[in-house]
């Protein structure tokens, strides 16, 4: 599967290098997000490549849930245990990164996984600037542009049926809650197999370090974020 290129499984457990991270982010998940440069100072693997670790390694279940409690850097060594309702990802310290919760019906075939995996972290890539930006401006705040911190906190996904073959994802219905300097961004989207409805599912982030919105700070912000993309 396309997945083995981004991770390495070896005896001390799952872990990444900071290239495999920042190569999934930008040519799978189309994600530019500056936590996840190689170089840069507080790298994070994507959430999106972890989600798409569990899929791989336990496969599709109709409802799924994953709540993530730390952010994972080239250092860590995960252990994914053996296949139950509810999985907690930790690393070799016992320190817990995801908690996934599982059920109802499971399809594990492989052809399904890659396309699912590769629809959802596609969809969750374009965060910034199509969906965060719009709804900061809606709301008068912005992000630091000196220091972008949008961490993914939490998804799900609930399906009526897993006979499926080439989902797609739908945007369906977005909101951010502004508390202080924090806030919480909620994206609910819908997967449609032949234009028809077979599930939906909900993404959190939290988005950190906001202060009043100011047009011109994101307009460059945005051109040096599509300037990072057009590098490659």
């Amino acid at each position: 599967m396309f997945l083995d290129d981004f991770f390495i499984e070896d005896a001390s457990g799952i872990h990444f290098t900071r290239q495999q991270g920042s190569t999934f982010a930008k040519q799978v998940a189309d994600d530019f997000n500056p936590l996840h440069d190689e170089d840069a100072k507080r790298f994070c693997v994507p959430g999106d490549l972890l989600f798409s670790l569990v899929l791989h390694k336990y496969g599709i279940s109709q409802q799924m849930s994953f709540t993530f409690s730390g952010m994972v850097d080239e250092s860590k060594h995960l252990c994914f245990p053996e296949q139950s309702e509810q999985v907690v990802i930790k690393d070799t310290a016992g320190k817990e990164y995801l908690t996934i919760q599982r059920s109802g019906e499971l399809n594990n075939d492989s052809q399904l996984i890659g396309r699912l995996i590769k629809r959802y972290v596609k969809f969750s890539g374009q965060a910034f600037p199509h969906i965060l930006v719009p709804l900061m401006k809606e709301q008068g705040v912005m992000i630091n542009p000196a220091r972008p911190m949008v961490i993914y906190e939490s998804m799900s996904i609930n399906m009526q049926t897993l006979n499926i073959s080439d989902p797609a994802l739908v945007l369906n219905k977005t909101t951010l809650t502004v508390k202080g300097k924090r806030g919480q961004v909620i994206f609910k989207f819908n997967l449609l197999e032949n234009d028809k409805v077979v599930g939906s599912g909900t993404k959190h982030m939290v988005l950190s370090g906001l202060r009043d919105y100011d047009q011109a700070a994101i307009d460059h912000l945005i051109e040096r974020y599509n300037s990072k993309k057009s590098a490659g």
